[in-house]
Parts: C-alpha cells; structure tokens; sequence
C-alpha cells in the first residue's frame, strides 16, 4: 500500500467501499397510474410493523410517488383500513 518511487501512499480500490445500487421506484417501473386506498396489502408495503411511514430514500420510490402513497396511507387510516399505531 505504499509506493516507493512516488513515496505516496495509495489506496487498492478492490478494498474501496462498494457503492449501494440505487433502488427503483417500484410504481414507475411497472407503470402504475393509481394508487388505491382499499388496497391494504399493497399500502402494507410502505409501512413499519409500528404502522410508520416508510421513508423515501429506504424504500426507493421516487419524490412524486412517495407524496401519492403517503396521501393514501393517511386516506385508509382515517377509513379505518391502516392502523394509526400498533398495539
């Protein structure tokens, strides 16, 4: 890890840290237009056992879709469809 001629010290890239592949927003990619409040299982996805929101950066949905599905969440808890908390 140190080379002599330069007298520098470098860094062997295999042991560089490896970058984390960016996750997908899984409604762009299988082109959903509407998202919909009675859908339990689906909203299921994109909340915590504790009945939280699922941030964006952790579950990968872009900026647009995100608002949508935490509009929906709010919507099938006022309904009575989502928890507002776990038990």
């Amino acid at each position: 890890m140190f080379d002599k001629q330069a007298g520098k010290k470098f860094i062997d890239k295999s042991l560089a840290f490896k970058r984390i592949k960016k996750r997908k927003c899984k409604l762009c990619s299988n082109k959903i237009k509407v998202v919909d409040y009675k859908n339990v299982e689906f909203l299921k996805n994109y909340i915590t056992e504790r009945g939280k929101i699922i941030p964006r950066r952790v579950n990968g949905n872009c900026a647009k879709h995100q608002r949508i599905i935490t509009k929906v969440i709010k919507k099938a808890r006022e309904v009575g469809f989502l928890p507002f908390q776990a038990e």
